[in-house]
């Protein structure tokens, strides 16, 4: 029986001790030709080779099984196989690999399912190490592809179009990326008009780190937000409230009802709630100690439900159209494989090998691939919901969906342009979906009360 009395080799974005330096890589294809390990599939047609993304992710399985078992030595097999087939620097799908290899060493760290391995790993540092941008990089990261281009356009577009005719324009930015949209809306404002509404910005400032992260503080980027507003001619009021996603913001919307109550619904402004990619963090489980058990007063329902009662002039939703909010690990691990493919394929069409901007790209996806398979319970903050759920959520709690023009459209797909192949755009329903090579990455919706 084969153990593990060192540790296993590590991908250069996390911070590990070089492992299993007594064993010699193998051929991936002759690793069981002889005497396949029980439990877990040998290749074969069906199969396909070691190499292959279905087997790969076939033997992801068998080891989070093992794990969650409690079978060390199956467990300790198995990562032993991936580790050779899976280099941090190989193709997409090794690389890809390489990630849940790492979250599941993580896991079996935590949980204590390897002891042996456990052991080892105990006076290492597994976590990634995610970079923190500047203004300068961080817009650049999002330039790259449409991922996020693709939500700002659509959204822009949408609160461009329903704050026409107020002299007002509050904003609520729930987004992943720091306000990276707001420069080109306030671009779109000061064009479009030649007296642009008054702006107010409120964002969240969130007590939790999440990727991307910015090497800048809100206050800091407050002044630079105001100043580039003021260089278009137009007024902006910035605001920072300390809220967090776990417990639905609720300060934030504790502000906003004592501003309703303060100033009332003041004449001709226009309420926007900005979601872009953060709705997700808001946990969709009820808290355990909660007396409560009905799916509507969950933090996420509870969020939806507070905001519905500001009566806002648009609600923009936009997030990553993937499910990974089972509590099953193996149905996560299935579900995580079979959309983080994406991003490391896209990848490959637009940096180079060894790019510093690589390795951020990659280790943002490798800290959501251990969040997803590594954590549990409240630390498990990637729970992704699909495009479907989000829209029954929302018509459940009192909004409509308003859907995008055909000039809004039309923006977008020019906007898709500019990237490369492999990008596409379709309409389900009254919202917007981005595709890479036909499959879903990206959501687009916008709603008003009923």
């Amino acid at each position: 029986m084969m153990q593990f009395n060192e540790t296993l080799s590590a991908p250069t974005l996390y911070q590990t001790t070089k492992p299993c330096q007594s064993f010699t890589p193998m051929n991936p294809n002759q690793i069981h030709r002889t005497h396949p390990w029980p439990g877990f599939p040998a290749p074969n047609k069906a199969l396909g080779t070691f190499g292959d993304a279905n087997c790969m992710e076939q033997l992801l399985v068998r080891c989070a099984n093992a794990i969650e078992s409690n079978d060390a030595t199956l467990s300790q097999q198995i990562l032993w196989v991936l580790n050779n087939i899976a280099p941090s620097d190989g193709d997409s799908n090794q690389r890809l690999t390489c990630g849940f290899l790492r979250a599941l060493i993580a896991r079996a760290a935590k949980t204590g399912t390897c002891k042996m391995l456990t052991a080892a790993l105990s006076n290492s540092n597994i976590t990634v190490q995610t970079h923190k941008f500047s203004i300068i990089e961080l817009a650049s990261f999002v330039d790259l592809t449409p991922w996020h281009r693709f939500g700002f356009t659509a959204a822009n577009a949408a609160i461009l179009e329903a704050i026409e005719g107020y002299s007002s324009v509050h904003i609520i930015d729930l987004s992943l990326t720091h306000c990276m949209q707001i420069p080109t809306l306030i671009d779109a404002m000061a064009g479009k008009s030649e007296t642009p509404p008054m702006v107010k910005l409120t964002i969240a400032g969130a007590t939790e780190d999440v990727p991307p992260m910015l090497d800048l503080s809100y206050d800091e980027l407050g002044v630079k937000l105001v100043n580039f507003a003021r260089s278009r001619n137009i007024i902006l009021e910035f605001s920072v409230i300390p809220s967090s996603s776990s417990n639905g913001f609720s300060s934030l919307i504790e502000h906003l009802k004592i501003q309703t109550l303060v100033n009332g619904n003041e004449n001709n402004e226009a309420l926007i709630i900005n979601c872009h990619m953060m709705l997700h963090y808001i946990p969709e489980e009820l808290n355990p100690t909660s007396p409560f058990s009905f799916e509507d007063v969950t933090p996420r329902a509870l969020f939806l439900k507070q905001i519905r009662s500001l009566n806002p002039t648009l609600v923009v939703l936009v997030d990553e159209d993937a499910d990974f909010t089972s509590t099953n690990l193996v149905t996560r691990l299935r579900a995580a494989f079979n959309y983080l493919w994406i991003p490391y394929d896209i990848v490959d069409t637009f940096l180079p090998k060894g790019s510093n901007q690589r390795q951020w790209y990659e280790a943002d996806i490798c800290w959501k691939i251990e969040n997803v398979i590594a954590q549990e319970g409240l630390h498990r903050v990637e729970r992704l919901e699909p495009r479907g759920r989000w829209a029954k959520r929302m018509r459940n709690t009192g909004f409509r969906g308003v859907g995008f023009g055909d000039d809004i459209v039309s923006e977008v797909k020019g906007m898709l342009d500019e990237h490369a192949a492999g990008w596409g755009l379709k309409k389900e329903e009254d919202d917007l979906v981005l595709t890479w090579k036909g499959h879903n990455v990206v959501f687009a919706t916008t709603w008003v009360p009923t």
